[in-house]
């Protein structure tokens, strides 16, 4: 199965696990509560979804990578404790509390959440005196004579054998004990997260032309050769902050991340044409209305692989556009609930006193609000529960509330948010005509060509495009996209008629 299949099973079996009865029960009791083990080849996602189901689970979460860790971490160091059995006394060996386990708890009181998962990567890669403790640890949930505590979702992750020299196949016993899931690399699966997480649009329309070169791994001679999806994006973030320092990346530099030098050669030549053709189109000059006769002739003769990085190229810098409008209406959204609220305490405090004393209580409420916001964004961040874009929401808010804290009355706060609500207007407006000149140069180029509806395709694929569109609407987005409709079920029709021929033949009706 693919990552996000594999994350909608995980998130399935928390739900069921944590489900209590009318007692307050958990419905599936601890001892039938399997482990899941997340199997499947290295840098293809696994840690990162255990971070989004926790969070979208609203539940915590404690990581560890389990060949980092020496046995008496995991387990606990020995000491004698006197005891009596049977009217004699006895030294018995005991264990102090796994620094794992321990974790689990310190994370409960720091966040106060008594629920979460417990996530052990390269749980099959143990050395040898780790490896009874790790089949117990699957088997009973316990690391010594330490147990998970409850609540706590066990989730395991390893590696296939021809991924990794140090695998242990697990026996039947085991296996027999565990949920176990197969994860495979899935192209476009990936891309809708790299769309979500804005990964380089070099990197997305290189991908989309060489997919064969998305997820690699081959053994030679020279050693193993690899390319992966980690690899992929955290290259993206190094072309990013490289561009804002001017710094130059050739396929040295891309070999430090995707480590596959067929593959790092040949996305760093196409690198090199993808700002070419940033410079030759003038991307910004394309999207505010202006583009050159030359500019159009050019991507009208264009080969295949030109015109898609073009398309990359507007789509990715339409992109910063479409984020930034999300976050602007997640913040003027979050701001105008905690206007109403703010308006609602002062009611409350300020009756017909001077305007010293509504300053005064305008500024003490203000203040309040904003404490517990700080207070909240703490703890919410401390327990993972939130994205990046909800983190970004989250400062702001508190600044604003910051800013606030001087105004002389609500009306002075009211037009702060006015001012926010105003901007948010402009970035709509703004963003929808730079869509537009997308279209307009793009229908320069070809007409009302196939272009035109890979074009709608790929802005269905991003999060924040089809957020946009779906929120403010874009009528040629609709027009091209009721062609790839029709294009879709045309093409069923022809298979389904291409099928029946094939049946008519075989039962020799023709």
């Amino acid at each position: 199965m693919n990552i996000k299949r594999a994350k909608e099973e995980i998130k399935n079996t928390i739900e069921a696990y944590l489900l209590k009865d009318d007692f307050g029960e958990y419905v599936i009791p601890a001892v039938r509560q399997r482990p899941v083990l997340l199997m499947g080849p290295p840098g293809v996602g696994k840690t990162q979804i255990m971070e989004q189901v926790a969070r979208e689970c609203g539940i915590g979460l404690v990581s560890y990578t389990i060949t980092h860790h020496t046995r008496q971490s995991a387990v606990g160091l020995p000491f004698i404790r006197e005891k009596d059995y049977g009217g004699s006394r006895y030294s018995v060996t005991e264990y102090t509390m796994s620094e794992i386990i321990a974790s689990v708890y310190e994370r409960m009181e720091r966040t106060g959440i008594r629920e979460g998962i417990l996530f052990i990567d390269e749980i099959n890669c143990v050395s040898e005196t780790m490896a009874p403790m790790m089949l117990q640890f699957l088997q009973c949930k316990t690391f010594g004579n330490q147990r998970v505590p409850e609540g706590w979702v066990i989730v395991a992750a390893g590696n296939p054998p021809e991924y990794n020299k140090s695998v242990r196949d697990f026996d039947v016993v085991t296996l027999d004990r565990v949920k176990r899931l197969d994860v495979e690399a899935d192209y476009p699966v990936w891309k809708e997260y790299a769309y979500r997480e804005k990964l380089h649009g070099a990197v997305i329309s290189y991908l989309d032309i060489r997919r064969e070169h998305f997820y690699r791994v081959e053994t030679t001679v020279d050693g193993v050769l690899f390319a992966t999806a980690r690899g992929w994006e955290d290259l993206s973030q190094i072309l990013y902050v490289y561009e804002r320092l001017e710094k130059p990346v050739d396929a040295q530099v891309v070999g430090q991340y995707i480590q596959f030098p067929k593959i790092a050669r040949d996305f760093a030549n196409y690198l090199e044409l993808y700002y070419k053709y940033h410079r030759d189109y003038r991307v910004d000059e394309v999207l505010a209305g202006n583009p050159s006769p030359q500019a159009v002739s050019k991507l009208h003769f264009a080969e295949f692989d030109e015109r898609f990085a073009v398309m990359g190229l507007l789509l990715s810098r339409l992109s910063e556009d479409f984020k930034c409008c999300y976050l602007e209406e997640a913040f003027v959204t979050e701001l105008f609930g905690r206007l109403k609220a703010l308006k609602q305490k002062l009611s409350g405090e300020m009756g017909c006193g001077e305007a010293g004393e509504a300053s005064a209580s305008v500024a003490g409420v203000v203040r309040e609000e904003r404490l517990l916001m700080e207070e909240r964004f703490e703890r919410d961040r401390e327990a993972g529960r939130l994205d990046r874009e909800a983190e970004q929401t989250a400062r702001r808010l508190i600044s604003w509330l910051g800013k606030m804290e001087g105004a002389s009355d609500f009306e002075e706060v009211r037009a702060s948010f006015t001012k926010e609500a105003d901007l948010r207007e402009r970035l709509v407006e703004e963003t929808a005509g730079k869509l537009e000149c997308a279209f307009d140069f793009l229908e320069a180029a070809f007409g009302e060509g196939q272009e035109l509806i890979l074009f709608v395709t790929e802005l269905t694929a991003g999060f924040f495009s089809a957020w946009f569109i779906r929120e403010n609407g874009c009528d040629r987005y609709y027009k091209y996209n009721r062609g790839l409709l029709f294009a879709e079920r045309h093409k069923a029709i022809h298979e389904k008629i291409e099928a029946a021929k094939d049946e008519m033949t075989g039962a020799g009706l023709r």
